[in-house]
C-alpha cells in the first residue's frame, strides 16, 4: 500500500518506496482515471472519505505535478487477512525484532519517505496536495502509520487509511533491509487483532504477491468493501508494545 517501493512497486519505484499504488497512474486504463480538477479549500476531509467509501482513491502523475486523478481500478489488490503468506526468512527476522515498531508517532515523516526521490527513482505518486490530504485524514484519526525505527533513525514503515473495518494500504518505504516489511507483518497482525476484515492494496505487484495479495474484480471488491465500512474495527486494540511474536501469532491464528 524508497526503497520507496509502494504496495505498488512498479518499474518507476524500483529504488525502494514500496507503494501499494500503481507506479504510474497515467498507465492505467482510462476507463480507470478521472481528472479531480478542484483540488481547491472546497475538496475537504468528507470529499476524500467519501472517495474511498465509493472505491476510489487519489493519485498524481508525478511529485511535482499539481493534478490529481481519481482511479477506480477494473482489478484490484487486496492481502487476505485470513491467508498472509510470511516467507521463513522474514519470520525469523520479524522474531528477532531488529528494528522498534512504533504505531502513529512519525505519520507525516513517514508519507515524506515515501514522497521522497531515491537513487533510481526520481518520480513518486504523493505531491503536495496528496501530503496535505492525508495529514487531514491523520489528524482526524482516519489514516495511520507503522514505522521502523533503528538507532533512534526511522528506516521504514507504511501509511494508509482507516474507514470502519477496512483499511487501504496506501505506500511503503524502507532504507533498511526488510523494514518495510516487517512494517507490513506488524499491520496485518494488527488488522486482525482489531477486527478488520479488508485489506486494499489498490494493485498487485510481485513485492505484494509474495505475501498472498489477491487480484479481484471492480465489483467482487465493492462487494467487500461495503460489507467492511458497515463494521467497526480498532486499530489500537492491539498494544503499542506487540513484540513480533505477538504479530506471527496474531496472523498464525487467523488463518
Amino acid at each position: 500500500m524508497t526503497t520507496s517501493t509502494g504496495w505498488n512497486a512498479g518499474s518507476s519505484r524500483r529504488a525502494k518506496a514500496l507503494s501499494w499504488s500503481a507506479p504510474d497512474p497515467s498507465g492505467a486504463d482510462r476507463d480507470d482515471r478521472n481528472p479531480l480538477t478542484r483540488m481547491d479549500d472546497a475538496f475537504g476531509l468528507d470529499d476524500l472519505v467519501a472517495c474511498y467509501e465509493r472505491g476510489v482513491f487519489p493519485m498524481a502523475d508525478a511529485r511535482h505535478d499539481e493534478r490529481l486523478f481519481l482511479i477506480d481500478p477494473q482489478w484490484r489488490g487486496v492481502l487476505p487477512l485470513d491467508a498472509m503468506h510470511i516467507p521463513r526468512r522474514l519470520a525469523r527476522t520479524v522474531r528477532g525484532e531488529p528494528f522498534e515498531v512504533r504505531v502513529d508517532t512519525a505519520f507525516d515523516a513517514v508519507v515524506e519517505a515515501c514522497a521522497s526521490s531515491r537513487p533510481g527513482r526520481l518520480e513518486t505518486w504523493i505531491n503536495a496536495p496528496i501530503q496535505k490530504m492525508y495529514g487531514m485524514l491523520y489528524a482526524a484519526g482516519r489514516a495511520h502509520s507503522v514505522e521502523c525505527w533503528q538507532g533512534g533513525e526511522l528506516v521504514g514503515g507504511l501509511y494508509g487509511v482507516s474507514l470502519g473495518a477496512a483499511f487501504f494500504g496506501e505506500s511503503m518505504f524502507s532504507t533498511a533491509r526488510d523494514a518495510s516489511k516487517v512494517a507490513l507483518v506488524h499491520l496485518v497482525g494488527r488488522l486482525n487483532v482489531g477486527g478488520y476484515r479488508l485489506l486494499d492494496t489498490q494493485f498487485i505487484t510481485d513485492h505484494l504477491a509474495q505475501f498472498g495479495t489477491v487480484e479481484i474484480s471492480r465489483a467482487d471488491y465493492k462487494r467487500r468493501l461495503a460489507k467492511a465500512l458497515t463494521a467497526e474495527a480498532d486499530f489500537y486494540l492491539l498494544g503499542p508494545a506487540a513484540t513480533g511474536a505477538d504479530v506471527l501469532q496474531a496472523i498464525s491464528q487467523a488463518s
